[in-house]
């Protein structure tokens, strides 16, 4: 697969705590976007984040939260993404959470498979 110079990234920001049919909702979006054939996605994991109903959520240890922030960035043409974006909105729904998703302009410089 390649990529052209200018590809779009979409950022999913959830909550680790979140579920979609009893697994993780970050997995499900992840395994979703390879069985598309998006061209890669990465989830990571916050140390530290508020959002709308501004409950700060934290790794330190005094104040562990069991619901940090997880953040999804996946990389791919404008179609893909915007094609991802209706199946992105039935996990929402499916996991009954909130969230953000937000999608921006990136030049791609390098995409391409390492030899193993």
């Amino acid at each position: 697969m390649e990529l052209s110079a200018e590809s779009k990234l979409l950022r999913i920001f959830i909550g680790e705590s979140d579920k979609v049919k009893h697994g993780p909702l970050y997995e499900a979006i992840i395994r979703e976007a390879r069985a598309v054939g998006l061209a890669g996605a990465t989830a990571w994991r916050g140390l530290m984040s508020f959002g709308p109903t501004s409950h700060v959520r934290t790794a330190k240890i005094l104040d562990l939260s069991s619901d940090l922030p997880v953040i999804i960035e996946i990389v791919d043409t404008e179609e893909k993404i915007n094609a991802f974006l209706p199946r992105l909105s039935e996990m929402f729904e499916e996991a009954g959470c909130g969230g953000l998703v937000t999608i921006e302009k990136v030049n791609t410089l390098k995409y391409v498979h390492g030899v193993k």
